[in-house]
């Protein structure tokens, strides 16, 4: 398949223009002399390790959900594509494979908000946790209100502290998220759980690969969260 076929069914699905800013989404290195693709590597994020193990493979072409800020020379020799905050935004995007994973997606109910999305259900705080602690185990959570019951649920994969008050203002009395800071969390009118920003957005792979089709063999990075617990 065509480079950028693979490309095209990408930013149809997360138009590159709605990306932030300040992001660096879309072709991250676009080698000239491979554009007939074969094989593609889906991964998070694109480290020396990465590329490594892409060749290894005999990969043509590296797909991630994080981009690549800044690009090594010896990086140059592969095609990388990377697919980020337009897919954090898009319908079916990264934080709604976190609501489909928890098995949520019924409850969902739509807001105006680029980043979050909110489900509409009651749990009580143990019901809920037990739910998370399903796609990550080590997952975190801080309710200094002593809530007990939960009603609205907020959701955005990745880093969405900064969220906090938008999702209070939307109701929820609750935001799933990654990348908790201290005082962040302390300072919360609502309760937080921080499943690890790994662990948010691992789940867009598998979207990744739906959308590449079965033209051309798909195979996934080995890759870790780098945070390891002390036992």
């Amino acid at each position: 398949m065509h480079k950028y076929k693979i490309a095209e069914k990408f930013e149809k699905f997360a138009p590159l223009e709605t990306q932030e800013d300040w992001d660096c989404s879309g072709w991250e290195v676009n080698n000239k002399e491979y554009d007939d693709i074969r094989k593609v590597m889906l991964c998070l994020t694109v480290t020396d390790d990465i590329i490594s193990q892409a060749k290894e493979q005999n990969c043509d072409m590296i797909i991630s959900h994080h981009p690549c800020f800044y690009t090594p020379i010896n990086w140059s020799n592969i095609n990388i594509y990377s697919a980020h905050t337009n897919f954090d935004k898009a319908n079916g995007g990264t934080t709604d494979t976190i609501i489909e994973k928890l098995g949520l997606s019924d409850y969902k109910i739509e807001i105006k908000h680029e980043f979050l999305r909110i489900i509409e259900k009651d749990f009580s705080i143990d019901e809920f946790s037990k739910i998370i602690k399903g796609i990550s185990p080590n997952a975190r959570v801080v309710n200094t209100h002593k809530i007990e019951r939960l009603k609205k649920i907020a959701f955005c994969a990745g880093s969405g502290s900064e969220f906090i008050a938008d999702a209070k203002e939307f109701g929820a009395d609750c935001l799933v998220t990654g990348d908790l800071k201290f005082h962040t969390a302390l300072d919360s009118p609502i309760v937080l759980y921080d499943i690890g920003h790994f662990e948010s957005e691992i789940l867009i792979l598998p979207v990744f690969e739906k959308l590449i089709g079965n033209e051309v063999t798909i195979v996934y990075a080995k890759e870790q969260n780098p945070f390891k617990n002390i036992k």
